[in-house]
Formats: structure tokens, sequence, C-alpha cells
């Protein structure tokens, strides 16, 4: 590793996140320094495009199309860039897609600010980096082995992402108030989420949804 610090996009469509992940990394290392920051699709492409980062930490959901989108954009004007998804999902799906559009490694949102900045120089230097439970999807994803995690599910399909963000949280045990502070939501929006969700998949309660969240490894 070089003394020069790795430059660094971040890309989430929740500004408080982001403003927190910038605060976290501008004061406990000067092996990482921030340069830009979006909170949507065509934001990041023309961000990553004026600053030309070295890493770029990428959302895996937004309302406009998503890390994958960023991904698709960016690479083939960009190629040096290496991307790391930095999202509060874990689900297979998820991972695998995001991968198979060009991201370097995938960190979920429960990471330290140390472990973040250790993944960020990694990804830098060209290391591959998943959460621990993360490298196994991807593994049989690619591996193409029996009994390898879904990356498509009929009944999956019909959730939004963020039905998917709230359904993950509420099979883990978070109550609603959890899930809103968690997701930036307002408890309102949750139940709307949920009652949504119940209706989707024909369930009835949020015990039912937990075991059915658990069956397709979202939790």
């Amino acid at each position: 590793m070089s003394d020069t610090p790795v430059t660094v996009f971040l890309v989430d469509d929740h500004a408080l996140f982001r403003a927190g992940v910038r605060t976290e990394l501008d004061s406990i290392t000067d092996e990482v320094r921030v340069v830009g920051e979006a909170g949507s699709v065509a934001e990041a492409v023309a961000g990553i495009a004026r600053t030309k980062p070295q890493v770029v930490l990428l959302d895996v959901h937004m309302p406009d199309g998503g890390g994958a989108e960023v991904l698709r954009r960016v690479r083939p004007e960009l190629p040096d860039v290496v991307f790391l998804a930095l999202s509060v999902s874990d689900a297979a799906e998820d991972v695998i897609a995001v991968i198979r559009a060009g991201a370097r490694g995938y960190v979920t949102k429960t990471i330290s600010s140390k472990e973040l900045v250790r993944a960020i120089v990694r990804v830098a230097d060209g290391d591959a980096v998943f959460s621990p439970r993360l490298a196994g999807f991807v593994l049989d994803a690619f591996a193409d082995r029996p009994g390898s995690a879904p990356i498509s599910d009929p009944e999956l399909d019909l959730l939004t992402p963020r039905e998917r963000d709230v359904l993950r949280l509420l099979a883990r045990g978070y109550a609603y108030k959890e899930i809103a502070s968690e997701l930036f939501i307002s408890v309102k929006t949750v139940e709307t989420h949920v009652s949504s969700v119940l209706r989707k998949t024909q369930l009835s309660n949020r015990y039912e949804l937990s075991r059915w969240a658990s069956d397709r490894r979202l939790v």
C-alpha cells in the first residue's frame, strides 16, 4: 500500500447514511479519502466520471435502478474503477447480481468502520472482499454447485427491493420501530410494506413470513 490515500466515491440514496460513512472514514483514517457522493444512479454516473475515484462504495437498491445499473453504465467507460457493494441486503440474489455486474466485493452495513476501511484498501489493491456468509453465495453461483443458492424465485420476484429489506429485518425479529430506524423510513411506511408483503405472499402473520423468508435464505 502506498502513502497516497485511496480515493472513494459514495453511492447511496440515504443522505444521512452517506454523511455518517463520510464522517467515519474522514475521522478514523488517512488511508482513504472521500472525493464525492451521490444519491441516485444519474448522479453517481456523472460524479464518478468527474472524480474518477479508485473505489466506489455502491448501494445495491436505489429508486432509479440500483447498483447494477451504475455498474452497467460506468464500467465500459472507466474499467479501472473498482466497485465495492455496501448494502443492508445480504440476500443471495442481490449479492450474485451485483457481482455478475462487475463489483469486486460485497459487504453489509453491519460492518465496522475499521473493517470497511480494510475492505476498501483491499479491493483497491486487487483483492475480492465479502462479508463472511456472503462468500458462499458467490462460490455456489459461479461454480454451479448442486444445492447452490437460487438466483431467481418467482414468488420472491413479486416483492420490491424495499419490501425485501423490510421482510428481512422483520424475519430477524426487529420491531417496526427498529426497522424504520434501520431503513430511514417511517413506522407507517413499514406497516404499509408489511401489509403488501402479506398480500403478495398470501400469508397471515409475521411468523409465517419469517419462515417463508428463512426458506429463501433471506435471513
